[in-house]
């Protein structure tokens, strides 16, 4: 079984490739991302996407996808009632707490510190229940938080203490996030081994980066912080 490979798209999007040869995106927002890469804009098979929250550069691609290549969705309650009338087809709506089995891997809906408002085609903000991350377990028994948009909360000992996650994909961007300051805290108690930075460096407002969150974080041994460019990739 070859490990899994994920590639970052910019921004909080990720194609990520499983041991058992799911294709899943993460946040799809490629269009008008302006890091997302012109050669990856356009993806031809999908087997699965998860969507953490309802802004826009999380969501925005969701609807062209479900209508193109009709992925089975997970999300939260209504962010899938949402979809499903805009045509998305498999939607496998849940909430916190809950684990389900879909593509053949192991998904639980966890928590997140953030807003959740969708824009809908008028330009209206309306209601998109809650922000949430997710815990991924893959065919070979490697587990991945993704944590979407979030602030540090003390209940990510929780996700250590319950999941065990291998490796951490968290936010470091500042203003709309986490920084590296809050980040360093969360990476202490998310316990993950490998970490992966994201919603950095897409807009100048975006301050934080990589080699900050490793200032922060003072030299802590045994960690492996990934720093991606858009379109690299890397093997988990």
């Amino acid at each position: 079984m070859n490990p899994a490979k994920l590639t970052w798209l910019g921004h909080s999007t990720f194609h990520l490739e499983t041991p058992g040869g799911k294709r899943v995106l993460l946040d799809p927002w490629l269009e008008n991302n302006p890091k997302c890469p012109d050669a990856m804009k356009k993806i031809d098979r999908l087997d699965l996407v998860l969507v953490s929250h309802g802004h826009f550069d999380h969501i925005q691609d969701a609807v062209p996808i479900a209508r193109k290549l009709d992925p089975e969705f997970v999300c939260i309650y209504e962010i899938g009632a949402f979809l499903e009338k805009r045509g998305a087809k498999r939607v496998r709506a849940m909430n916190k707490g809950g684990t389900q089995t879909v593509a053949g891997l192991a998904i639980t809906m966890v928590h997140a510190d953030h807003s959740c408002g969708i824009q809908d085609e008028e330009g209206n903000i309306v209601y998109g229940g809650e922000a949430v991350g997710f815990v991924v377990r893959l065919e070979d028994g490697k587990k991945i938080y993704y944590s979407g948009d979030t602030n540090v909360f003390s209940d990510m000992k929780l996700v250590r203490e319950l999941y065990a996650p291998d490796v951490a994909m968290i936010p470091i961007g500042d203003l709309f996030t986490m920084g590296p300051r809050e980040a360093a805290a969360a990476v202490n108690l998310i316990g993950a081994k490998t970490i992966v930075p994201m919603h950095w460096g897409t807009f100048p407002a975006l301050t934080g980066t990589p080699g900050k969150l490793r200032d922060a974080l003072q030299g802590a041994r045994g960690l492996n912080i990934i720093e991606m460019k858009p379109g690299d990739s890397t093997t988990l």
